[in-house]
């Protein structure tokens, strides 16, 4: 169904995934993408990602099943009291190596177990090297690539770079970004590995970008 799909990445969204996988950059990151079906009689559909929720940073493996559900229920329980029609639409992850940028199988796993709650989900992976360019003010294209779950369940990167499902909500994001970069918001975001060590971090990051 991904297939039949068009994604806005929201500023917001954007920005967070982006500022977590620079908060480690050794390691692998990931978290989840809070969205609405926003035009479904549409062709293509179109699924609006307008936040991202970080959750994990570990040098090699991402979270467990529990956790990760643990999460997802946590998630699902805060937006739906905003009352606006939110929900995980999908998931973002960040390979700890800036040359690989291949979707782990974790990832799809991950991917998978959202799919069931959702089937036009997303999988975003962060292209480190894009990251580089972006942060240093020399790209204004997306640092992900959209992978879409097809008919033989298997997450294939949407097109050769998925720009015909993809788009950033506003053009600018990249260059705020690099901004919140200047000023080192990267440090101050949080992500529910940070929240489990010390419950007082809040990993919904109310007021990062302010």
């Amino acid at each position: 169904m991904g297939a039949e799909c068009r994604y806005e990445v929201a500023q917001a969204a954007y920005v967070k995934l982006a500022l977590h996988a620079l908060k480690h950059p050794s390691a692998a990151v990931n978290g989840l993408l809070v969205g609405r079906l926003v035009e479904p009689s549409s062709t293509p559909a179109v699924v609006s990602v307008v936040d991202a929720v970080p959750l994990s940073h570990h040098p090699h493996h991402l979270p467990l099943l529990p956790t990760l559900e643990l999460a997802l229920t946590l998630v699902e329980d805060h937006f739906a009291t905003q009352g606006e029609g939110l929900a995980v639409v999908g998931y973002y992850h960040a390979n700890p190596r800036r040359d690989d940028a291949d979707l782990a199988p974790v990832a799809k796993r991950v991917g998978d177990h959202i799919f069931r709650y959702f089937p036009r989900s997303a999988v975003l992976l962060v292209d480190n090297k894009k990251l580089e360019e972006a942060v240093m003010g020399k790209s204004r294209e997306p640092v992900v690539q959209l992978y879409t779950r097809d008919s033989s369940k298997s997450w294939r990167q949407a097109g050769s770079d998925g720009s015909s499902q993809l788009a950033l909500k506003e053009p600018s994001t990249n260059v705020v970004l690099a901004d919140h970069v200047t000023t080192k918001k990267w440090e101050k975001i949080v992500d529910f590995d940070d929240h489990l060590d010390d419950i007082s971090k809040d990993w919904l990051n109310p007021g990062l970008l302010d």
